[in-house]
């Protein structure tokens, strides 16, 4: 069983919503549970992105992120959504009630509503797929695509627990793949 996250109010400060990159580029709407970015920069793995994209980073443990999302949703610019662990399922609840304006729901650590060890994190992303197969296949069907980038592993060079941070090398080598592959297939 997932142990909950420690309430952390320090997360809490600074604005809800980060922006970054070129304005009318490829959008990406990043969900962050643990509100990184809280001086108001990106994380130093995600500033190359910036080049070829506008990123809206949701520092959802501030106050108004999450109306900050909704106002982003509600425009008609395509996304592809990005969250990990604990936001997974409120993503796949945006992307239902916004199907025409977002692409992708590419997710990190699904399962991981709490710290769960890194050996754990594939089964458990594995079993959270397949509680959550009927919202995905509606997602699916209505243009959306559903995606797991990354999750922990009990490999010697991952020592974070799952959730993976969004910063992290891996979640980010893992978005710009999905991302190309996204664009190759024409979605």
């Amino acid at each position: 069983m997932p142990e909950p996250f420690p309430p952390d109010p320090v997360r809490a400060e600074g604005p809800p919503l980060v922006t970054a990159g070129r304005s009318g580029a490829p959008r990406l709407v990043v969900l962050d549970p643990a509100g990184a970015a809280k001086h108001e920069g990106l994380p130093a793995t995600w500033r190359p992105l910036a080049e070829n994209h506008e990123i809206l980073w949701c520092r959802i443990p501030v106050e108004g992120a999450w109306r900050e999302t909704a106002e982003t949703l509600a425009s008609p610019e395509r996304s592809d959504l990005v969250t990990s662990g604990p936001l997974a399922a409120d993503a796949l609840q945006l992307a239902a009630e916004h199907p025409a304006s977002v692409r992708s729901v590419l997710l990190v650590d699904p399962a991981a509503e709490g710290l769960l060890s890194p050996g754990d994190a594939a089964v458990a992303d594995e079993a959270w797929l397949v509680r959550h197969d009927a919202e995905i296949a509606a997602l699916r069907d209505s243009g959306v695509e559903v995606q797991v980038l990354a999750h922990s592993s009990d490999d010697p060079h991952d020592q974070v627990p799952s959730p993976l941070p969004l910063g992290h090398d891996w979640v980010v080598d893992a978005l710009r793949e999905a991302l190309a592959e996204l664009e190759s297939a024409g979605r």
